[in-house]
């Protein structure tokens, strides 16, 4: 991974989860997997920890990154343009970490329009009425081994399997009043 040093904002460029092959598919339409590679991600450089910012802004003039860490300064992380002509915006961050809220701050080339953007490829959001995108890691571990290796027996295609579909929205209303429906944490408690 080839590295510029970082800037006077602290940002550093040249740090990039994109190889050739990710451009070429992305440039063709044919990139399936875009969420691993653009968008907030957690990670640590050089024993540096903090988060690569990655968007797709074909017609900035300047992008980027706003939020908690910053106090939502518009000139505190700027974003560098990819020399491969693909549009996409990226800089690694230190110090962001899971849970921080933020936007983009995109300049367009057309006019003096500049507008701050939720990510398109962010893993969390604020709750609305609120914004921003949330900085997260999806990384998770799994406990279910056991299951795993039993799974094969119970999903054999010569098995019996019984099918039960339910409407959630009419299954079960609130006893005080008909015309409104339990939520997804009401259900859970009634449904099993």
């Amino acid at each position: 991974m080839n590295q510029k040093p970082s800037n006077s904002t602290g940002v550093q460029h040249g740090i990039s989860r994109l190889t050739d092959e990710d451009i070429f598919l992305f440039k063709s339409g044919s990139h399936f997997r875009l969420y691993d590679k653009l968008g907030a991600h957690v990670m640590e450089v050089d024993g540096v920890k903090g988060t690569l910012f990655s968007v797709w802004a074909p017609s900035a003039k300047a992008v980027s990154v706003i939020g908690d860490f910053n106090a939502w300064n518009p000139t505190g992380h700027p974003l560098s343009v990819r020399w491969d002509e693909s549009g996409i915006w990226e800089g690694f961050v230190s110090g962001v970490k899971t849970g921080m809220c933020y936007k983009y701050r995109v300049e367009s080339c057309n006019g003096d329009f500049t507008v701050d953007k939720g990510d398109p490829y962010a893993y969390l959001w604020e709750v609305p009425p609120k914004t921003a995108s949330v900085v997260w890691n999806l990384e998770y571990e799994w406990q279910d081994q056991s299951w795993m290796n039993k799974r094969k027996d119970r999903n054999a295609l010569n098995s019996p399997m019984s099918v039960y579909e339910v409407h959630l929205g009419s299954w079960k209303r609130k006893p005080d009043n008909p015309f409104h429906s339990l939520s997804y944490r009401e259900l859970a408690e009634e449904l099993p």
